[in-house]
């Protein structure tokens, strides 16, 4: 017997998956989470993008860049999956959107933070083609640290 996954669809979110994108910041972080008023805050400026991945009308992950108009380069401000979407290539595909909308705004760079001791998210990154720009000591709550990635758009 085959079973299939339900499809994913790639959006961009809108107030209502508040909630949906509070659980995954929940489930996927122990710290420096977004709060739901910063999260809100995100749904309305006009300078992010903020898409969701949605499936069977549940959002199972998201990605957030920040876009302001006065640089050109775009910031990935958070990408989180759900657990039990983990492994199914949803990460390098809101990574890849986030990076198209950064292109299509006129962006030619983007960069990202990430802990050192994220492993599968670093590996994600750099099968993207970021590269490490510099580490960050104690960047992240409780002290962790961070590195600073960096890739460049118009390739």
């Amino acid at each position: 017997m085959v079973t299939s996954r339900p499809s994913i669809t790639l959006r961009p979110a809108h107030p209502a998956d508040l909630p949906g994108l509070l659980a995954i910041e929940a489930e996927s972080f122990t710290g420096d989470r977004l709060s739901r008023r910063a999260l809100r805050r995100w749904l309305r400026v006009p300078h992010a993008c903020c898409l969701v991945a949605e499936s069977a009308g549940a959002v199972v992950a998201y990605g957030l860049a920040s876009l302001h108009r006065a640089g050109r380069v775009a910031r990935v401000y958070s990408l989180a999956v759900s657990p039990g979407a983990r492994g199914s290539g949803l990460g390098g595909r809101l990574l890849a959107a986030l990076e198209s909308a950064a292109r299509e705004r006129g962006y030619t760079v983007a960069r990202l933070e990430v802990a050192v001791t994220n492993g599968p998210a670093r590996a994600l990154y750099r099968a993207a083609g970021y590269g490490e720009r510099e580490r960050l000591p104690g960047y992240y709550e409780g002290g962790g640290d961070g590195l600073r990635l960096e890739k460049c758009l118009d390739s």
